[in-house]
């Protein structure tokens, strides 16, 4: 089959060009009226002006009575001056038109009845004193709205008030949706081994109707160029724009741009980004096609850097520019030159100073798209970024917000996990920011002042003794707090039933055992390479020894995905993919907190929550850990 090479790749900035020189030439409707009350958030397309006044008729803004002011002049507390209800004096309540003849109130505070109709008062009224003139809040002809103007709850009293009933607003684009892939199953089926599951049309559909568009999503399309074919012109019969899920790149099985060519002209297909290359955009008959990348995160930043700024301008809404801070590197990322790469970051505060840590990198991750605090956009000319350059980080959330959350860099438990549930649960404004590295890896960040806090569970060899060794021997000279976080199960995770009769360490060295390890620096590892000494087994008799993993779930799920046999790690993290289990020992699990941040109202928190009730009953569940000494502290 043949494939589909890029025609070039655009830089990011360049196709953002290509793309809005587009939009005067597009054949679709612009603009559409509308009811007044169902413009809320719409984008007004033309001038409006008020069609009557506002208030249109001389009110009363006071309850009293209703006077010509000349009448009252004179009056004081030594010579009050006495009018007759009905004729020099009317009762009015606030809003009510103003009797003819009349031009101010004496407010009913200000007013002694005196029987039989008379009134007295002691103070003279000035003309217009508490009276609404025709127009006072607008005047028939004033100007409610301009072009492009978003209207809001108050727009829409205003016009109502004005007699504008009805208003010509931005016509909000009908974009189809379109997946391809014969692999796509819909997100409440239950996959089969190569099945994909088909959610990225409704992240972009989100991302359509939060930019004002209407979104429809077709069922998938079978990767078939005919059945492309048919589905393309279906949908741009039905749509102002189409967007084609997949099926850009450059495989054997995606025909998007050899349909798209047969019928219009391709004006992009690949973009210097990443993720985010295998992009396409084009037009048919007037109308924009573009093709999204399949992987989500390639997805959804392609959608906005490039599809949003697009959504905008054809809905002349506009966005305010994202929040930036200057933050440092928890560590060095490489890059590769000839394409700007977005990197995504959770952040914290240590003092002043912002601390960034890269989540994983792969397009398909979606977790670090809903994770991230903020992007890290790493130029098309740089082979990366070192771990002591500043950096600039778009926000994705709230800065605010963002100054709540610890930096935590070390080894990964499942326990954390609750703990970050059981902070958001009380609302104390605290997070963790998670970079599982390892322990030694937290150990290095601490004693580089990048994270506030970290965990370890290191076996020192010669001593047989956990974790204060590795402080004594990294971190000397540094004043820390050792805060014990739980006990917990490590052990070998196999398949469930265990196929292949796996009991202890010396099964690792058959043949027909495939291993998944865990990463340089890791406590888990540290623990195998001591049980491997003591068993006098050599690393390269394992199968994978050299194949790694960043986490005790990752580790789990390789061997629930058949791709590897068994594995290092900790039995909750067995338990929660349904695996089998063989116990090798006991480790602590011990939190590492330096001296200066122990007072930190946010480590205090976190104390609170490692302390309690709560925290010992919600972790128990997962299976494998001893909490009777959670939150005590270690001697050093």
């Amino acid at each position: 089959m043949k494939r589909s090479i890029y025609l070039t790749l655009t830089p990011l900035e360049e196709a953002g060009q290509i793309i809005l020189s587009t939009l005067t030439s597009l054949k679709i409707p612009r603009h559409e009226t509308i009811h007044t009350e169902m413009a809320l958030g719409r984008v007004a397309a033309e001038t409006v002006f008020a069609q009557r006044s506002i208030p249109h008729y001389a009110a009363a803004a006071m309850d009293g009575i209703a006077v010509q002011a000349s009448a009252t002049f004179g009056a004081s507390e030594s010579a009050p001056k006495q009018l007759k209800i009905g004729k020099t004096a009317f009762w009015v309540n606030t809003g009510a038109p103003m009797p003819k003849s009349t031009d101010a109130v004496v407010m009913i505070e200000q007013v002694l009845e005196k029987g039989s109709g008379i009134v007295e008062i002691r103070q003279a009224a000035h003309p217009w004193q508490h009276v609404r003139p025709v127009g006072e809040d607008i005047i028939k002809g004033d100007l409610l709205l301009l072009p492009g103007q978003e209207i809001r709850p108050p727009d829409i009293a205003v016009l109502l008030n004005a007699e504008v009933f009805s208003i010509r607003v931005i016509a909000q684009p009908r974009v189809t949706i379109l997946p391809t892939g014969s692999e796509l199953v819909p997100p409440e089926a239950t996959p089969k081994p190569g099945q994909v599951i088909e959610s990225n049309s409704r992240m972009i559909a989100s991302y359509v109707e939060q930019d004002g568009g209407l979104p429809n999503v077709l069922a998938p399309c079978e990767d078939n160029e005919r059945a492309l074919n048919q589905s393309v012109l279906s949908a741009l019969q039905a749509s102002d724009v189409l967007f084609i899920l997949s099926g850009s790149s450059a495989g054997s099985s995606d025909f998007t741009r050899r349909v798209l060519e047969k019928m219009g002209r391709v004006h992009i297909h690949g973009i210097a980004m990443m993720p985010g290359k295998p992009a396409l955009f084009a037009t048919v008959s007037g109308k924009p096609v573009f093709g999204i990348p399949g992987y989500p995160t390639s997805a959804a930043l392609f959608y906005e850097e490039v599809i949003h700024p697009f959504m905008m301008a054809l809905t002349m809404r506009s966005s305010p520019p994202p929040s930036v801070l200057t933050a440092e590197i928890f560590r060095k990322i490489p890059s590769k030159l000839g394409q700007e790469e977005f990197i995504r970051v959770r952040l914290g505060k240590i003092g002043e100073r912002w601390i960034a840590i890269p989540l994983p990198r792969g397009a398909g991750i979606l977790t670090s798209l809903s994770e991230a605090d903020g992007i890290l956009k790493i130029p098309v000319d740089s082979e990366g970024i070192s771990e002591t350059e500043p950096v600039s980080i778009q926000l994705r959330r709230d800065v605010e917000q963002l100054k709540g959350q610890l930096i935590f860099i070390g080894s990964h438990d499942l326990s954390l996990d609750r703990i970050n549930g059981l902070l958001a649960q009380r609302n104390m404004g605290i997070f963790l920011a998670i970079g599982a590295v390892g322990s030694l890896g937290g150990l290095f960040a601490l004693r580089k002042g990048k994270a506030h806090l970290t965990a370890i569970h290191l076996l020192d060899p010669e001593t047989h003794t956990y974790n204060l060794p590795y402080i004594k021997r990294y971190l000397s000279g540094h004043k820390v707090r050792l805060i014990h976080l739980l006990k917990r199960t490590q052990g070998l995770m196999v398949r469930k039933g265990n196929p292949l009769g796996i009991t202890s360490i010396r099964d690792l060295v058959r043949k027909d055992v495939q291993f998944v390890n865990r990463q340089r620096g890791a406590g888990t590892r540290v623990l195998l390479d001591v049980l491997l000494e003591r068993e006098n087994i050599s690393p390269n008799q394992l199968n994978g020894y050299t194949h790694e993993v960043a986490t005790h779930t990752m580790v789990a799920a390789e061997i629930r995905g058949g791709m590897s046999d068994c594995g290092m790690g900790i039995q909750a993290a067995a338990e929660a993919l349904d695996l089998d289990f063989i116990p090798l020992a006991k480790e602590p699990y011990d939190l590492v907190i330096p001296e200066e941040f122990i007072k930190d109202w946010r480590i205090e928190g976190l104390l609170e929550i490692i302390r309690s009730k709560t925290f010992r009953e919600t972790v128990q569940t997962l299976g494998g850990y001893d909490l009777s000494e959670s939150g005590n502290e270690k001697g050093i």
